[in-house]
């Protein structure tokens, strides 16, 4: 007995082999970055399960439209208006799914977060402070941590004397001294669409120059008080700053 190779029924079209390639490389597509780790660049590792819901089903839809090519009788589609021709929206939307396989996101850097406002120094409206549990030890909590507390309390007086050790890249605003950087994570609350920075001056006893921007350092010291930009501004008076690979989640949340 021999078995007769699939032949696809003039119901098979353009449209539906399109259609059929745009959601399962949709679904390849979330598992990819879900495998990869690179899904944390994207959402809020409480979201995941979403995605790889959302993946499975899209390579479940996947599936059963090719076992319904199969089918010897074409099942009756109900009319839809689209502002685009359905064959050239499919092709783009399988371009980017292409283009999402064979490149990986970006992690934010100092250029966005100078977009963003991270020069002016103020306090972000966005932190969630009611989620926040300060640690007891000033020398454990991150730029996030900090960020909460100042948001509190924003007092710079308040906590002159206090050890820092913090990770963050470095930005260099161009309208600050020379002696100063600003050491900057971003923060996700739901996905990169809505991430923020926050971060903290850095006092130096040389020129930035020596770290560059987007470059990745553990600074230690301690925090301290300085006139920047006509007001009293909190600070890190570094006694350390040691050179850091990027870390693998690069983002608080």
């Amino acid at each position: 007995m021999t078995t007769k190779p699939l032949r696809l029924t003039q119901s098979v079209s353009i449209s539906d082999l399109l259609d059929t390639l745009l959601v399962a490389l949709w679904g390849v597509l979330l598992f990819k970055y879900w495998l990869t780790g690179e899904l944390r660049l994207l959402v809020h590792p409480r979201y995941f399960w979403i995605i790889i819901s959302a993946g499975v089903f899209l390579l479940l839809v996947a599936g059963c439209k090719v076992a319904g090519f199969r089918r010897k009788h074409p099942i009756a589609k109900a009319q839809h208006f689209t502002y685009f021709p359905s064959n050239l929206s499919s092709g783009l939307l399988i371009l980017v799914a292409i283009l999402g396989l064979i490149t990986s996101p970006q992690i934010l850097n100092s250029q966005v977060a100078m977009q963003e406002g991270i020069t002016d120094l103020s306090i972000s409206t966005r932190v969630q402070t009611q989620a926040f549990h300060g640690s007891t030890r000033s020398e454990e909590k991150s730029l996030l941590d900090w960020a909460k507390t100042l948001a509190v309390y924003p007092e710079p007086s308040a906590y002159v004397g206090q050890k820092a050790n913090v990770l963050g890249f470095v930005v260099h605003p161009s309208d600050l001294p020379e002696q100063y950087f600003i050491i900057t994570r971003f923060v996700i609350g739901h996905c990169a669409l809505d991430a923020y920075p926050v971060g903290l001056l850095v006092q130096l006893t040389q020129n930035r120059q020596a770290y560059s921007p987007d470059s990745w350092l553990e600074v230690e010291g301690q925090m301290i008080t300085v006139d920047v930009k006509g007001k009293s501004q909190l600070a890190i008076e570094a006694k350390s700053l040691k050179p850091v690979p990027k870390p693998k989640d690069p983002y608080e949340y």
